[in-house]
């Protein structure tokens, strides 16, 4: 058994607002509370560290601890990636950029160490760095990637999040209709699942007159902490197999 979820249609929906929770507490810290991005980054690289050491150390697939680690790096990845793009001034493609290629790096080092990168296998400390690794750069690459297309590409929140959401749309489509590799389609899907939650929660909280509705970032992130919670409970939460194809 594998020490990560098996990839269900639940998965991807507690993902995404995973994503956006992310995206909306991380603005809480670095914008309403004003402590600034890079601040924000070390406040969240530390809890961010210690849930993986924790998922690490157990012996299997614990619901709550998992998440709580995705919730963790969707964070740290908000404020990491805001840090990169705007306090150090590489801007959104210079940031999605630099990100994307330690994405693929951490992918294509873990193939050639162990040979595969299927979720499935993710239960021993090995296999679980490369997992964490890889899920902390997309997480980053995600929040880069979603500002760079709402606010470079004048789609705005909601023209970006049909963007992700169309692209989603299609790999899901891939998955049922074509034999294309399913750790790519799920690694595609994943990576555009974060874009997708952080264009949803800039639109939630930016202010009006850039596009968003201005709601209470920390009402947000409560709100949809508590959706989160609640869905975990009521969807059935299994640990993949080995050997069992991923849902994009």
């Amino acid at each position: 058994m594998s020490k990560v979820p098996a990839v269900t249609l639940g998965f991807w929906i507690i993902k995404i607002l995973a994503t956006t929770l992310g995206e909306t507490g991380g603005d809480t810290v670095t914008m309403t509370w004003d402590m600034g991005y890079l601040a924000g980054s070390l406040i969240f690289v530390g809890p961010l560290l210690l849930l993986v050491g924790l998922q690490i150390a157990a012996r299997r697939f614990h619901p709550f601890l998992y998440w709580a680690a995705i919730v963790a790096s969707t964070t740290a990845g908000t404020t990491m990636a805001d840090f990169a793009d705007r306090s150090l001034g590489i801007g959104y493609a210079g940031g999605t950029s630099v990100l994307l290629a330690c994405v693929l790096a951490s992918l294509l080092l873990w193939y050639r160490v162990e040979g595969n990168v299927a979720v499935a296998t993710v239960k021993t400390p090995r296999v679980e760095a490369f997992y964490w690794l890889t899920i902390t750069f997309s997480q980053t690459l995600g929040t880069a990637l979603g500002d760079w297309m709402a606010d470079s590409s004048g789609l705005g929140y909601l023209g970006a999040a049909a963007v992700f959401a169309a692209g989603l749309a299609g790999l899901a489509a891939a998955f049922y209709a074509t034999r294309l590799s399913r750790e790519a389609l799920f690694w595609a899907a994943f990576i555009l699942t974060r874009p997708l939650g952080a264009t949803v929660g800039d639109f939630f909280d930016k202010p009006l007159d850039q596009g968003g509705l201005a709601l209470s970032r920390p009402l947000a992130t409560a709100v949809i902490g508590g959706v989160m919670l609640v869905l975990i409970v009521l969807i059935p939460q299994r640990a993949g197999v080995a050997g069992r194809p991923s849902s994009p």
